[in-house]
């Protein structure tokens, strides 16, 4: 007897084993061409209700900080999270998903809304089929977006474009078609309004039910004389086979009214738009005949046509296209003349059309798609690559390349990498896109041939480009610690080197002339130890390019003042609501939080009348940011001069200054980890070299300091306050400043001992800046032990004696790259050397930066595995420490023994 239990047992196990085999393939077999994608779920799983494959999209998007729940809001399944991009240099964030061309295909994304979708207020953002933009998505809770499309090759990019919200996605479903939606306008692509089952009050139907993953929403219609009738024993006989109808379970369901069916949206785009209205009926009454059941059917009160369902057996198929603006009104209205029974529906579809927005050419799109496979192999983490996704040009072009229309079709014609933290050499693909015209790769470490470069492209008039890599034709060597400069005539004739001399090379009649003429340009300067330079802005006079530049034919030297507004009194006071929000105060005066009229956040600083700083800040800072423009300093939007007021206009820093970011007020602090904190460090080094390289005439800034570093949203270092900024003294100049500006902490202890200004006063300024970002420390302190007030006096020592894990913040402890720190620490430790000729240029420190931050994003997983062993083997690592000798000249005042200087800011 328990043997035969024991058998039974065994194929009772055995037989359910088979049966959950059968299912599980039965599911997999059930769902050919099916992509089901759960935005930031950990792992794959199969819903129980409609036992659809789930994958989560770390494929596409592995970091999952990006993640956030949207508790209360969830989908019908209880999922609640959400992906956020909020983030990064994208305009735009694909999912590229594999089609099979001249297969239809639907796919839906659905939209979780929570804290995230409240943080930036706005109309919304839109969703696109590769270049086609189908919808926005505004609404709060659920919203979902489905789009039905023509493959034309063997992917397809679903795309959420940066709009006023953050984009943001919970689900994405691809699903295949055997209908033809799109046989009566191939040429377009269709977003679904709506998907009714008008006779259904339970749930919505969808898979398995729909074997294509549609899901009809069940109608709750309101009027209390409809009724909702049912039968499930009724035959479909279908007028067009070539269509896929509505599962039968949806037409086995209808909604009826004695006299009027009436459905309405308001909420459409207020664009005049052509929709495809899909009406479906079934008759469920047997008893009807033809004649009994005769009603019209209007669109916005337009009528479109007549339909007896009985008139050709039991079911009815009718598509309307239609055009409307904002509003859609479907009226289904029973014939006075005859008819016994009113309308009945059964289901129906809207559907938007859009036409198909051609896309880049597929060479111009494998081009660069091979341009980014190559900068990739080097740059495996870099920020721009990642944006680079969808189409390069539709509906907006990849960051840093601008597209045209040439022959039908978008071509790249400008590529800006400028500062895009690549290195290695420029990829061989980039000699393919022949409509290139201006290329920039200043502020970057890549190199390459420029001859073949130039001769490559023969559409190029303009490229912009950093020297030394270029015309080395190599790989730049890394600098050292040693290789940092500390010769004071070296660093002289590199900044002349940085100098602009606006001169450009004359129309060529052919490739060999110039490239002739190109070599004869880089030989002489090279001898000179000084660079071709020629200053661009664009028609408004808004933008001005930087670097080298070779233009091609044009022989005129462009320099124009950047155009500054002219606001008046009463413009600025509207903008601020009559300064209303106070965000911060300075020597200058308060600065107050603004809009403009197009929407642009502003900071508004007005000199207040107990200000120390005077007309002559106000000109100076007027001035200066009239002629230069860079990303790294903050511009100057506009001024107002009216009724004695003195008032600056910028654009509004969202993410505050480096110092409330480190130190400041608790509401405004942050915890930066260390590789925001290097990417912060550069990109303020980055905008003092170019203050120390400005065409004409170098510029010296004079209050370099963390709270004059300002974040944007990105949190792109800007440096900001140009108040006190004067022009480095040139040859005959006696070099002598009478009245020596700066801040306590930060104000080089050689240009206050003698008085001298130097663009080197400012490298000592960065220097302390770098000792804030490492330590979170302030540059003083006297509520600290006496031996600890001046963070460069504190500091000093102990990285000469190597033990920097003493002066980290703690914060970032165990968050970085050994090699990476002991860069940044080296390079504060030259910056600060009391004298000036033993401290590098800015050239020299943005160049020792870029390395750190390049071994701080590609240190490999092996370094990071035994770092993760080894504790304090990430953070302690020891090296010599050389110390330079003191000049012959007498020793100049430590900072703390100074007295304050003249004007603190």
């Amino acid at each position: 007897m328990m043997g035969g239990l024991d058998n039974w047992n065994t194929r009772s196990l055995v037989n359910c084993c088979i049966v959950c085999l059968f299912l599980c393939i039965q599911s997999v077999v059930a769902q050919p061409g099916f992509v089901s994608i759960h935005c930031c779920s950990d792992k794959d799983f199969v819903e129980p209700n409609t036992s659809i494959n789930w994958i989560p999209d770390d494929y596409w998007y592995p970091d999952n900080r990006s993640c956030q729940d949207t508790t209360p809001v969830q989908d019908d399944t209880g999922y609640n999270r959400a992906r956020v991009f909020d983030s990064g240099l994208g305009h735009k964030w694909c999912y590229n998903l594999t089609t099979e061309r001249d297969q239809d295909y639907s796919v839906r994304g659905t939209f979780l809304s929570g804290d995230h979708q409240r943080r930036p207020s706005g109309s919304g953002f839109n969703v696109s089929i590769d270049a086609t933009v189908i919808g926005v998505v505004k609404s709060s809770g659920e919203s979902k977006v489905e789009g039905i499309f023509k493959a034309t090759k063997d992917y397809v990019n679903f795309c959420l474009l940066q709009g006023q919200r953050v984009p943001y996605i919970s689900k994405l479903e691809l699903r295949p078609l055997t209908s033809d939606y799109l046989n009566r306008d191939p040429s377009s692509v269709l977003n679904l309004i709506d998907r009714v089952d008008a006779g259904n009050e339970g749930g919505d139907i969808r898979y398995p039910l729909d074997r294509y993953d549609r899901i009809w929403r069940a109608d709750k219609y309101s009027d209390p004389m409809a009724n909702r009738i049912s039968s499930s024993s009724v035959n479909v006989t279908r007028s067009s086979p070539n269509l896929t109808f509505p599962p039968i379970e949806v037409l086995q369901t209808a909604l009826t009214h004695p006299e009027r069916l009436e459905f309405s949206y308001n909420n459409l785009d207020s664009d005049y738009h052509r929709y495809d209205l899909l009406l479906y009926f079934l008759e469920l009454n047997d008893q009807v005949k033809v004649g009994q059941r005769v009603f019209d059917v209007y669109v916005n009160d337009a009528k479109k046509t007549q339909v007896d369902v009985a008139l050709s057996g039991t079911f009815r198929f009718v598509v309307l296209n239609v055009t409307a603006n904002g509003y859609l009104n479907l009226t289904m209205v029973r014939l006075s003349n005859g008819s016994q029974y009113g309308p009945i529906i059964s289901a129906y579809e809207i559907l938007q059309v859009h036409p198909l927005i051609q896309e880049t050419g597929r060479e111009e799109v494998d081009n660069i798609i091979d341009v980014k496979n190559e900068f990739l192999r080097g740059n495996p983490d870099n920020e721009l690559l990642a944006s680079w996704l969808g189409d390069p040009c539709l509906p907006i072009s990849w960051p840093g390349l601008s597209c045209e229309l040439a022959n039908g079709t978008s071509v790249i014609t400008t590529m800006n990498l400028s500062s895009s933290m690549l290195g290695g050499p420029l990829p061989p693909s980039l000699t393919k896109l022949f409509n290139l015209k201006e290329l920039d790769t200043s502020h970057t470490s890549l190199v390459g041939n420029i001859t073949e470069l130039v001769t490559s492209l023969p559409n190029l008039t303009t490229l912009h480009y950093d020297s030394s890599p270029y015309l080395s034709n190599r790989l730049p060597a890394s600098l050292r610690r040693s290789n940092l400069t500390t010769d004071k005539d070296k660093c002289i004739h590199q900044a002349s080197r940085h100098s602009a001399r606006g001169v450009v090379i004359g129309v060529v009649t052919g490739v060999c002339i110039l490239v002739t003429i190109a070599i004869g340009a880089i030989l002489v300067c090279r001898k000179k130890g000084k660079l071709i330079f020629k200053r661009k802005y664009d028609a408004n006079g808004l933008s001005m390019t930087k670097n080298a530049v070779y233009s091609v034919p044009s022989t005129d030297i462009i320099l124009r003042s950047i155009s500054i507004q002219s606001f008046t009194l009463q413009y600025i006071e509207a903008a601020t609501q009559k300064y209303k929000t106070l965000i911060g105060e300075g020597g200058f005066g308060s600065v107050y939080r603004g809009t403009l009229p197009d929407g642009q956040e502003v900071a508004v600083k007005v000199r207040s009348a107990t200000s120390t700083q005077g007309t002559r800040e106000f000109d100076n800072e007027l001035n200066l940011l009239s002629a230069i423009r860079h990303e790294n300093l903050v511009p100057l939007l506009g001024y107002c001069c009216e009724n004695d007021q003195q008032i600056l206009v910028y654009p509004f820093m969202s993410n505050g200054s480096l110092q409330d970011r480190l130190y400041g007020e608790a509401a405004k602090r942050k915890i930066l980890d260390w590789p925001t904190r290097l990417s912060i460090a550069l990109g303020a080094a980055r905008g003092l070299t170019y203050l120390h390289t400005f065409a004409g005439r170098s510029v010296i800034h004079r209050d370099v300091k963390s709270s004059n570093i300002l974040l944007d949203q990105s949190m792109c270092a800007k440096v900001a306050d140009f108040g006190f900024s004067k022009y480095a003294p040139q040859e005959g100049d006696s070099g002598t400043s009478l009245e020596v500006r700066g801040t306590a902490g930060y104000l080089d202890p050689e240009y206050y001992s003698t008085q001298h200004l130097s663009a080197k006063s400012d490298v000592f300024s960065f220097g302390v800046v770098l000792l804030e970002i490492v330590s979170g420390r302030e540059p003083l302190n006297i509520n600290r032990p006496r031996n600890e007030w001046s963070l460069v006096e504190w500091a000093k020592p102990r990285i000469r004696n190597s033990r920097i894990e003493e002066i980290v913040d703690p914060s970032i402890k165990g968050g970085y790259h050994a090699e990476a720190m002991w860069r940044v620490v080296e390079v504060a430790l030259a910056c600060i050397e009391p004298y000036s000729a033993y401290r590098p240029c800015m050239a020299d420190i943005v160049r020792e930066l870029e390395d750190a931050l390049i071994i701080e994003n590609n240190a490999s997983e092996y370094m990071k595995s035994i770092d993760s062993f080894g504790g304090s083997t990430r953070y302690s690592l020891e090296r010599p420490i050389v110390i330079l000798p003191t000049p012959n000249q007498t020793e100049a005042s430590p900072i703390l023994s100074q007295p304050p200087p003249p004007q603190p800011r």
